[in-house]
């Protein structure tokens, strides 16, 4: 995975496997509160529990690089603001208020990131792409669809999109409802592995990137532009 290092206080994004995650030396399962055990116990798959797993411990990795401060003391939270309750909702850092943090995981790979700045990620296998594309009309402008579906690959195109705006329904400029009138119709839908792509989108700049290794798009957005770091190993 790229590292770039420019701006201290941009946000910052990892993308790697869920096992990478957990063999990190600064990572591990005592790491996570009661109530994080106790979600991750409710998986009836193990490799459920341990995308979890991974996605909890990869914030925080981001986290504690952002704010120069060892992993073991960042404490995650989630409270839904429906219902009051702490085992879902947006994450956020009790003990840092001022920054954001982000996260997702799908099958064997996860995606974080922290900023002072609000930020939000999102990662999809290739492998997803035609079950998710069943919602495309109810989720994409007419001008995305025109695009999605002229694409020489239409759903790896679609998948790109889908990312996209699950980034903005995490850093709350969209939800479910409010995707189809979101039009990133101008933004491109090929995205080869290599360097992350940017392009803005109003005030949010955008990152996308193909994760080869894992045949993954992964997106990021964020008021102020994310830099990629590796974080699945020492330092």
């Amino acid at each position: 995975m790229t590292t770039e290092a420019k701006d201290h206080s941009a946000p910052l994004v990892a993308v790697a496997s869920a096992d990478a995650v957990l063999r990190h030396p600064e990572a591990g399962e005592h790491l996570l509160t009661p109530v994080e055990r106790e979600r991750a116990a409710r998986f009836r798959h193990e490799s459920g529990r341990i995308d979890f797993t991974a996605g909890h411990l990869l914030v925080r990795l981001c986290a504690a690089r952002l704010l120069d401060v060892p992993v073991a003391s960042v404490t995650l939270a989630q409270q839904c603001p429906d219902c009051g309750l702490a085992d879902h909702g947006k994450p956020f850092l009790p003990d840092h208020p001022d920054v954001h943090v982000s996260l997702s995981h799908t099958r064997g790979v996860v995606a974080a990131g922290a900023g002072r700045h609000p930020v939000g990620v999102d990662v999809e296998l290739a492998g997803r792409s035609g079950s998710l594309r069943a919602v495309a009309r109810r989720v994409l402008t007419p001008a995305e669809l025109a695009r999605v579906e002229a694409a020489p690959e239409p759903d790896r195109a679609f998948l790109r999109q889908w990312v996209r705006k699950e980034s903005l329904i995490k850093i709350g400029r969209a939800t479910l409802d409010t995707l189809a009138g979101v039009d990133l119709s101008v933004l491109p839908l090929d995205v080869p592995p290599g360097p992350p792509l940017r392009s803005r989108h109003q005030d949010l700049h955008l990152l996308d990137w193909t994760d080869r290794e894992h045949d993954a798009a992964v997106a990021a957005v964020s008021t102020a532009a994310p830099e990629v770091v590796e974080l699945t190993t020492a330092g």
